[in-house]
């Protein structure tokens, strides 16, 4: 009975790989996608999986990782271990939440640079330029020092130094596909220049601004941290990646202090620019005709290497 169920198991599990695009079966999606769910699942079960009270100081200080804590603890007795999981809970949906924003007003900003141009268009493009001229990282600070440290204006200061480069791609796609066909179709049917605007642009922009966010992530997660490590995002005694890794610049003997926290900013940012790669493999065209090129071209190039020797012995 197995000997006959095998072969049915093996096809049916042979549809599903061969289901999935071929960008994601490649070795780096997967590993991204893997650490991803599983730093996912983490900041879901962190409150239960969390040993100890990652505020309470109730632990010897100092204390490196053994049995009695797992990933040591720091300079005041709390739990190092129990302070990364709670951390997984502020940063990666706070990074996410800064992604989103700044997709949507940049999309916005550019869906309606694009579409109405002239002075709009104008106006909206030199405050794109104006901050994009300065470091992203330097407006950054000047934002978030002004508004005062805290992890909402560390949020707010990376919406804002985020969304111009939204605005820049979604106005390019707008002006090429406004005057396509569809859109005049639309238009000559008595299409308003909001409703074509709602209804034919965004179906055809979604794909490259989606690529471009699941690669922001990444860098909003740096961004987040590099704040909180200034002292310009969390606060102490918040449990968040970046805070805690300024926190062990005085201790710098105690290396699981930074390592850990280092490790886990690493291993999430990887993750999702991975997956960031992966995921404009599948999206972009021009990649996957690249791709399938380059095999058939290998598949083309063997006959011409056998050939080659009865050629010789033709002359």
């Amino acid at each position: 009975m197995s000997a006959s169920t095998s072969p049915r198991t093996r096809l049916r599990r042979g549809r599903l790989f061969r289901a999935i695009p071929t960008a994601w079966r490649t070795t780096l999606a997967m590993v991204g996608a893997i650490i991803a769910l599983a730093w996912i699942v983490i900041a879901l079960i962190a409150p239960w999986a969390a040993p100890h009270d990652p505020l309470a100081q109730q632990l010897p200080r100092l204390t490196a990782p053994g049995d009695a804590s797992v990933l040591g603890t720091d300079q005041v007795g709390r739990d190092v271990f129990s302070r990364l999981l709670t951390g997984a809970r502020v940063t990666m949906p706070l990074a996410l939440l800064m992604v989103v924003s700044a997709t949507v007003l940049g999309t916005l900003i550019g869906s309606i640079a694009g579409f109405v141009g002239g002075w709009v268009d104008e106006t909206l493009m030199r405050l794109t330029d104006l901050i994009m001229a300065f470091p992203t990282v330097i407006l950054a600070m000047i934002i978030a020092a002004s508004l005062g440290p805290s992890l909402l204006n560390a949020v707010i200061a990376g919406i804002v130094v985020s969304w111009p480069q939204y605005a820049r791609v979604v106005r390019s796609l707008v002006l090429s596909l406004r005057t396509q066909n569809f859109v005049i179709a639309g238009r000559l049917l008595g299409y308003s220049p909001w409703r074509s605007l709602r209804s034919d642009i965004p179906p055809n922009v979604a794909g490259p601004v989606l690529v471009l966010a699941s690669l922001d992530i990444g860098t909003a997660i740096l961004l987040l941290t590099g704040l909180s490590f200034l002292g310009l995002g969390a606060q102490p005694p918040a449990a968040e990646w970046g805070s805690m890794i300024s926190g062990a610049m005085s201790h710098i003997d105690a290396w699981w202090l930074g390592v850990f926290p280092g490790l886990a900013i690493l291993t999430v940012v990887m993750a999702f620019n991975f997956i960031g790669d992966s995921l404009r493999d599948a999206l972009d065209p021009l990649s996957s005709a690249e791709r399938e090129g380059a095999a058939g071209g290998t598949e083309h190039e063997e006959p011409a290497a056998v050939e080659n020797p009865t050629t010789e012995e033709g002359r």
